[in-house]
């Protein structure tokens, strides 16, 4: 059984435009719902300490027969006490992202999990502990399982309500199975593209393919500088993008709307795991993009060259004329 664990921590990033006289600071971020129900990992492998994820999800790759345990904590963030169900969820990851199933549905994977409490009784804005086991049966499917530990509070149940009040939050489960080492994790990063929204949002786009074996949560900061005026923005923290598999997606970065027309030199950094990669290209939005010559057709680009061509015979024909003049 492991029992090698780090302590958790948490990062937070705040957006900032600076240059000359202007500034401009991101919305706040929100807290949980306040009436709902909160669950969080306490625990993460210390040989993935440097891993983000594993701080968040149970994350492991393991083989069959191993047992890991996870401590997961239960918080009740409404104004009563509350009866807390906990229980594991079925999950799949595809080209639309990590889905969970509805209610109770279940997996090959929530077959191996047990947790020492399944229901806890909690008081306004208290919390308790809960002891999650992950058993892998010798005969367990290869690959990589995909689930949810869910902590669920809802209304009492009333046979002649037809509608229910459920608040829940889980801890997101990512276990490779396999007799041989981890797979690799990995993914590239295409050209970055600019672009307002019709309501004046800029956006910024990137193409990432997920080329490794595991699925990858996306996350990382876009920065800004070299902008009009010499402004630079950022860093613009970019939220969790779960890729399956094999996935290529498009992924867009929607910037705060104070970012001014022009151009701008444009740095996405992303990381899933301990996996890093980075991409720097000029962009532009607004004007600046008629400005710029490889926004041109073809079509322009030879007209303009026809234009300077013929400005250029006009010229010799204009020199010629007066020199045969001066010595004539």
């Amino acid at each position: 059984m492991r029992s090698r664990l780090a302590a958790l921590t948490v990062l937070a990033l705040v957006p900032l435009l600076v240059g000359t006289g202007a500034a401009a600071h991101a919305k706040p971020h929100q807290d949980a719902d306040p009436t709902g129900v909160g669950v969080r990992l306490l625990d993460a492998p210390l040989e993935r300490r440097d891993d983000y994820r594993a701080h968040i999800y149970i994350v492991d790759h393991l083989k069959p027969g191993d047992v890991i345990e996870r401590r997961i904590e239960v918080t009740n963030y409404s104004a009563s006490a509350r009866e807390i169900a906990l229980y594991p969820g079925a999950a799949v990851v595809d080209k639309d992202g990590f889905l969970f199933g509805d209610g109770r549905a279940d997996n090959e994977l929530t077959e191996w999990i047990t947790l020492d409490e399944t229901e806890v009784r909690l008081d306004a804005e208290h919390r308790a502990r809960v002891l999650a086991r992950i058993t892998v049966p010798d005969d367990a499917t290869s690959g990589e399982h995909y689930g949810v530990i869910w902590a669920e509070a809802g209304d009492r149940r009333d046979p002649n309500a037809n509608v229910h009040n459920v608040a829940r939050s889980g801890v997101r489960v990512y276990l490779s199975i396999g007799a041989g080492g981890e797979p690799p994790s990995d993914f590239t990063l295409g050209d970055l593209t600019a672009q307002r929204t019709s309501d004046g949002q800029p956006v910024i786009s990137v193409r990432v393919r997920n080329t490794g074996q595991r699925a990858l949560d996306l996350r990382g900061e876009l920065k800004l500088t070299d902008g009009p005026g010499e402004l630079s923005a950022g860093p613009f923290p970019v939220e969790i993008a779960t890729l399956g598999i094999g996935d290529d997606r498009v992924i867009e970065l929607p910037l705060e709307a104070v970012v001014p027309d022009g151009r701008w030199t444009a740095k996405l950094t992303l990381t899933s795991g301990k996996v890093h990669r980075e991409t720097t290209a000029t962009v532009a939005f607004g004007s600046a993009l008629v400005e710029s010559s490889a926004a041109m057709s073809p079509t322009a680009v030879l007209g303009i060259s026809g234009l300077v061509a013929l400005l250029a015979v006009g010229a010799l024909g204009v020199v010629a004329y007066r020199r045969r003049d001066r010595f004539s």
